[in-house]
Parts: structure tokens; C-alpha cells; sequence
């Protein structure tokens, strides 16, 4: 579980394909110095175990299914990557609950700087757009990012200077490719209330479950 606050910016040193997946050095000294072998740690918004350890580096091995639904496969040396260590039992949520499981690869439509921020409009799956909501959270690339509106096909967020220069968007332009998890509590009320009309929720259920309606 992750919180979308980026702690570090690391760099990918080598990618070693691996059957049919990958396995990533990344170099990040702040992150690595954290980390243990079997750990958690979110690249870019995807949750990847940590099965080396050295000097300033740690490594993980992505497979097929990361691959197919991230933006990992393709990393190359000298990318920059979001890090992120998982959340503490007490720690401050700062951003929103983030899983590190990535939804889909979204893409930059546009990059509009204002006088305060800058506007990144996002082109997001359409069977994620259901989802999202103004004002409601996104995560891009593992980010957590608040949606200030959302069309028929994209969301657009507003980022303040420190998100971008603490980040990889500072690298972000239009047309790249990004990592998009979307609210996870979204997913559990349409699972809850539209694919299972049996135990659909509505005024019955939750009366037998003691609430006043």
C-alpha cells in the first residue's frame, strides 16, 4: 500500500530481460538504503519486489502481466523513475490509498503551463474513464494527483511547481506515456452496486445491516 508521495527520483542503470519478462537496476541511494531483500517498492506507480541489494542500487524483476499493463517494459538506461516506499502502519497519508497496481497506460494530450501550475491533460483508457471524477484522486505514475476536470476521454490535473520538479514530470511532454491507477474505492462501489445484482448495494441491504434509511 502506497500513499503517492514520491520520496526519491532514482535511475535506471540496466535492464536484463529475464524469460519473458525483465529485471530493472535502478540506482537510488536514498531508497536502496531502505529497502531489504523481499521488500515492496512502487516504480512509477507499479508495486515490484526487490530481490537485490547493492551499493546505492536495488534490483526487481518484472514479469509478463507488468509488462502488458505498465509502462516498465519500456525502461532503458539513464530513464528516470518515481520511487516510492510502501506506508507505515501510522504513518500520514499524504496523498491518497494507492495499491501499485496500475490500471493502464494513459498518455499526455497536452502540457500547459499557467502562472501558478501547470496543466497536464491526460488521454486515459476508456474503461477507465468511469472512474474518474473532478476533484476526485488519480494516480500518474505513481503520483497522487488531484483530477481538476475530466472529458469523455481524458482527465486534465493541475501540478504545482514542487510536484514537477520533485518528479519525473519535469521530463513529461506530450505525447510520453504514463502509468494511471485509478481510485481504488471507485472500483469497490461499482463492484458493489452494478455487477452483482444480487448483492447489489441499495435500501434493503442496508437496512438489514442496521442503517436507517
Amino acid at each position: 500500500m502506497f500513499t503517492g508521495i514520491i520520496s526519491e527520483v532514482g535511475t535506471i542503470r540496466n535492464v536484463t530481460p529475464l524469460g519473458g519478462g525483465i529485471r530493472i537496476t535502478v540506482e537510488a541511494p536514498e531508497t536502496s538504503a531502505e529497502l531489504a531483500v523481499g521488500d515492496s517498492v512502487a516504480l512509477n506507480g507499479a508495486c515490484q519486489t526487490v530481490v537485490r541489494i547493492s551499493s546505492g542500487q536495488f534490483e526487481v524483476e518484472s514479469v509478463e502481466e507488468t509488462l502488458r499493463k505498465t509502462t516498465l517494459g519500456g525502461f532503458k538506461a539513464g530513464t528516470r523513475v518515481n520511487l516510492e516506499l510502501p506506508l507505515r502502519v501510522g504513518d500520514r497519508l499524504g496523498g491518497h490509498i494507492v495499491q501499485g497496481h496500475v490500471d493502464g497506460v494513459g498518455t499526455i494530450a497536452a502540457v500547459n503551463p499557467m502562472k501558478t501550475s501547470t496543466m497536464f491533460e491526460v488521454t486515459i483508457p476508456d474503461q477507465l474513464m468511469r472512474y474518474i471524477i473532478p476533484v476526485g484522486s488519480i494516480a500518474i505514475d505513481g503520483i497522487s494527483l488531484t483530477v481538476a476536470s475530466a472529458g469523455k476521454q481524458s482527465a486534465t490535473v493541475a501540478i504545482i511547481p514542487h510536484t514537477i520538479a520533485n518528479t519525473t514530470l519535469s521530463g513529461t511532454g506530450k505525447g510520453d506515456t504514463v502509468n494511471v491507477e485509478v481510485d481504488m474505492i471507485a472500483k469497490y462501489i461499482e463492484n458493489l452496486t452494478v455487477k452483482d445484482p444480487k448483492r447489489s448495494l441499495n435500501s434493503d441491504l442496508l437496512r438489514s445491516w442496521g442503517y436507517q434509511t
